[in-house]
């Protein structure tokens, strides 16, 4: 089963996570995003969660990411995470305004 939320901040993403370990989740199993790509590594790596990567996206995928627009990259991260097109779409949306968006997903091995 995929999470997916928005939270505001990386307190609230923090909590959240926290939220998730009760149900479960490991660090692994859990992805942040945030719009802005210095912003999403600092708080991927301050909270100790994972990164959508050539394992979750596949070589190919990975390596178009390094020329598509943020908001294409996103959408492909977001939907190498376990949500589906429509939603990426819709979650990288939130992104746009700022928010960040967490996604928890045990099948992505």
């Amino acid at each position: 089963m995929t999470l997916k939320m928005t939270v505001e901040n990386a307190v609230q993403a923090k909590k959240e996570i926290e939220k998730l370990e009760t149900q479960g989740y490991t660090h692994d199993d859990i992805y942040i995003f945030a719009h802005d790509k210095k912003r999403n590594k600092d708080i991927t790596k301050a909270l100790d969660t994972e990164e959508v990567g050539v394992k979750e996206q596949g070589f190919l995928n990975s390596m178009k990411n390094m020329t598509s627009s943020r908001g294409d990259e996103l959408r492909a991260k977001l939907a190498a995470a376990g949500l589906s097109d429509q939603e990426a779409e819709q979650y990288e949306e939130e992104l746009d305004k700022g928010k960040l968006v967490i996604v928890a997903n045990k099948n992505i091995k």
